[in-house]
């Protein structure tokens, strides 16, 4: 194997000569596992919201910084840059849970079942901690041998802060073994620090402007006219994060990604709109709309992601057999360790900066772990009920598991944790899955439904969790850490945050959650005034919860219309005010007196839950139903001991009743990840998924590899939102900008291309660019807390009115192009700090 320059000219910050300094103590664990917990609730929310988390390595690594700095002012010890990587190691590993959690447990929910907190609870302990294990092995391979091949942006970014606030205690040992020496005094020591605040407070600033006081629009777009390319459109997520991302990865992935951006926007989608839109009727998946009367993002959301789906999971798999010599040396010495972490195959101690847990603690705790997973009833894989399925789950457990934790590591180190796509890989796991049991004739949806998603499940946070750990494990090479002592800070912070984030998704669910009589009634929102001296005044027995008298307005859809009469409503009916202001419409949930057919199978008894509880005590029986049959919708139910319906059971996380029966607000969540991982289940094993459309991603995926492009970076801007990809595109070609003048500045010193490529990765621009990743993360979570605290959310909501009638920037005719005028001052002060042009006190060379 040919040797590696950057491994060769490589230090650590702390070198492995230093073996006392402070590092797995127990404050800095304590500190790090509640902000994980912390991190991982509000990312949870965000995902459950938006179906995106944000990365908590760097926000934990400079909240932890400031916090011991500060109470080093007290008379505690300031807490040593090793200290500071557990903390931030110990932090991260709630958000990768967090995002694994609601991107498959809530499919659950959508696919007709109970959300049970034993279930969740047990596929993020078990996902959380088998990441972690499967990961181990692969530190050298991926983390030293592959060292300045593979970036690790936010790994190496969350360094650079570490290093950037260091102790007075860290820098004079870093100084007694440095080559080159780091100052004594802090002003100059924590110059890089003072950079990367100011890009903290920017991205801060920046994101919460703009999405609490909409200042500006989040998310600029813009959709082609037909007469240039119909169907095509192009948008840009207006966030400094994604802007530091790319600026991080460089400009080469942030073209592959823009580029797969590219193929589907305008490229795929303006050919299904060419060829789809004369069809008279839905063209499957999509079962409600024409392609005609669908907008760009729907026509994503019906075909694309499958897709983008198909390619990821096929380059993935490529990437997997490409990199088989590198995992092999991995494992090879991971396995050398059998005798011990701390000593090689030839029994020699290793130095402490390449000790790992011993494999013998990996393969037990696997082992462990598998046990669990094939003897808890509620995952659908016990033992007891059905050995065949519990071993062959067990199987493609270990088998997708190891896969796709090991894709999970590598492309980190590619594009980065933000630009990760997870939840690709869980859908192709659950493709996989679904597929295997569909072949065996498993369809049948209790139980094989949740069997299916718990394999997901787990599949997804482990791979979620490789990821981070990846990500936190690159740091502590940079910083001169220990691996084992790492791997321990994780695997505390990823049980505690497990146990925690079961309960707080069931909370969030229980508190939208709707108990819908057979008929009920919601606000209209807009103004509508209609004539309502023609109306018939409404006699019906569902009486609405406000009092007053009422005509009832039939909306309908006149023969050959695809609008209903009047347009400024959705077909239905509506009561409507003597004044003629349309005020409520009359929701009909299902069939009043329908009964469940005679010999189905019901729940445990179970009462109502939340406020509704207040007004019915009584106890009920739970009915699961799958399928649109009867007249009544699929959903789950509650009936009385007769067997008659009483209520439909709308969940807080996608359910579609957002008032009870009171009127009073009933939040929601959409997660929208689970929605498709619950599509995939049901589409399979109910011989119901577009296969074609897989198919195609994967030879797109197969096509990009032949002519050696790196398909992997591609089929991730395949599957992501152009939005999420442009800003990563702009940050890599500030990059490629800032290196033009930096290579210029150092060809005159006779450096090698490897030294002139070491320089550029920490220069000023990269440490900005991680401030603004803290930033935009930082404020991200504050935001979910404006959504949740009911004063907060009325400054919100006070200010996007106030936007929608008067702000230029938030909406008219102009919005898109001057919303990109903060986004452009931010990308080019990037710029001019990576050229050294402002913020100067740290010079490269």
């Amino acid at each position: 194997m040919a040797k590696n320059p950057f491994l060769e000219n490589f230090r650590p910050y702390i070198p492995d000569a230093v073996k006392n300094m402070r590092e797995l103590t127990p404050f800095p664990i304590i500190v790090g596992t509640l902000l994980g917990i912390i991190f991982g609730a509000s990312s949870l929310y965000l995902v459950l919201k938006t179906g995106l988390t944000v990365s908590a390595s760097i926000p934990v690594a400079v909240i932890s910084i400031t916090l011991f700095r500060l109470l080093s002012k007290f008379g505690m010890k300031d807490a040593t840059i090793l200290e500071n990587n557990v903390v931030q190691t110990a932090g991260s590993a709630g958000e990768s849970i967090a995002f694994g959690v609601g991107v498959t447990m809530p499919a659950i929910l959508i696919l007709g079942f109970d959300l049970e907190i034993t279930r969740v609870m047990l596929v993020a302990v078990m996902g959380g901690l088998l990441g972690i294990l499967m990961m181990i092995p692969l530190r050298r391979a991926l983390i030293k041998e592959q060292h300045g091949i593979l970036k690790y942006p936010e790994g190496t970014a969350c360094a650079e802060v570490l290093k950037a606030g260091a102790s007075a205690e860290s820098r004079s040992v870093a100084n007694e073994y440095a080559d080159v020496k780091v100052s004594e005094h802090d002003d100059s020591a924590l110059q890089g620090g003072k950079i990367i605040t100011i890009g903290f407070v920017m991205g801060f600033i920046y994101k919460s402007v703009m999405d609490v006081f909409s200042f500006w629009k989040g998310e600029p777009e813009h959709e082609l006219s037909d007469k240039t390319l119909k169907g095509g459109s192009i948008a840009l997520e207006n966030n400094p994060a994604l802007l530091g991302v790319g600026y991080i990865i460089g400009p080469y992935i942030s073209s592959i990604m823009m580029a797969g951006g590219v193929l589907s926007y305008l490229v795929l989608i303006p050919m299904i709109k060419f060829f789809g839109e004369g069809l008279a009727a839905p063209l499957s998946p999509e079962l409600a709309k024409n392609i005609g009367e669908m907008s760009p993002g729907q026509i994503r959301g019906a075909y694309i992601l499958y897709i983008g789906a198909g390619a990821v999971a096929t380059a993935g798999i490529i990437s997997l057999f490409r990199s088989l010599p590198t995992i092999w040396s991995g494992l090879k010495s991971g396995l050398a360790d059998l005798r011990g972490g701390g000593t090689n195959a030839d029994g020699e101690a290793l130095p402490r900066t390449d000790q790992d847990l011993s494999m013998k603690y990996v393969i037990v705790g696997v082992i462990v772990l598998m046990a669990a997973i094939m003897l808890a009833p509620q995952l659908g894989l016990s033992v007891f009920s059905n050995p065949i399925v519990s071993f062959l789950g067990a199987l493609l457990i270990i088998i997708l598991g190891f896969l796709f934790v090991t894709v999970s590591s590598r492309l980190t180190g590619e594009v980065g944790s933000s630009s990760n796509p997870i939840s690709g890989m869980t859908v192709a796991t659950l493709l996989i899955t679904c597929l295997v049991f569909f072949l065996l004739g498993w369809t049948a949806p209790n139980p094989y439904f949740v069997t299916a998603l718990s394999i997901g499940g787990i599949v997804c946070i482990a791979a979620s969790n490789g990821g981070t750990t990846s990500q936190d494990l690159k740091t502590g090479f940079l910083v001169g850490g220990t691996p084992k002592k790492q791997q321990i800070a994780i695997l505390v912070g990823a049980l505690a945050s497990a146990l925690v984030l079961g309960p707080i998704l069931l909370l969030l669910n229980d508190n939208g959650t709707v108990y819908a009589t057979p008929v009920t009634f919601s606000k209209v929102e807009k103004e509508v005034k209609v004539d309502a001296a023609p109306l018939p005044v409404y006699t019906g027995e569902d009486k609405p919860p406000i009092g007053g008298e009422f005509r009832l307005l039939e909306n309908k859809v006149p023969a050959g219309q695809k609008k209903p009469e009047n347009k400024d409503l959705a077909p239905g009916k509506y009561l409507v005010e003597p004044n003629g202001t349309v005020k409520l419409k009359i929701e009909e949930n299902f069939p009043k007196g329908a009964r469940v057919p005679p010999g189905t199978e019901v729940g445990p008894a179970e009462k109502l839950t939340g406020t509704q509880a207040e007004n019915d005590s009584n106890t009920y029986r739970g009915w699961h139903k799958t399928d649109n049959s009867n007249g009544i919708p699929a959903g789950k139910y509650l009936v009385d001991t007769s067997g008659e319906i009483k209520y439909l059971v709308d969940p807080g996380i996608n359910g579609k009743l957002t008032a009870r029966p009171d009127l009073s607000d009933a939040p929601k969540y959409d997660a929208p990840k689970a929605t498709l991982m619950s599509y995939i289940i049901k589409g399979i094993l109910s011989q119901e998924l577009p296969w074609g459309l897989v198919l195609i991603g994967a030879m797109i995926a197969i096509v990009l590899e032949l002519t050696g492009a790196p398909a992997l970076a591609f089929a991730v801007g395949l599957y992501l939102p152009i939005a999420t990809s442009s800003p990563i595109f702009v940050g890599g070609i500030a990059r490629w900008a800032v290196d033009l003048y930096l290579k210029r500045k150092f060809a005159a010193q006779d450096m090698t291309e490897s030294e002139i490529i070491a320089e550029t990765d920490k220069s000023n621009g990269v440490l900005l660019a991680s401030g603004y990743i803290a930033g935009a993360a930082i404020a991200g979570i504050l935001i979910a807390i404006f959504a949740v605290v009911p004063f907060l959310k009325n400054v919100q909501d006070k200010s996007k009115a106030w936007a929608d009638e008067s702000n230029p920037f938030f909406s008219g005719h102009s919005a898109d192009l001057l919303a990109m005028l903060p986004f452009l001052a931010i990308a080019v002060i990037l710029y001019l700090v990576g050229r050294e042009v402002l913020m100067t006190g740290r010079k490269s060379g």
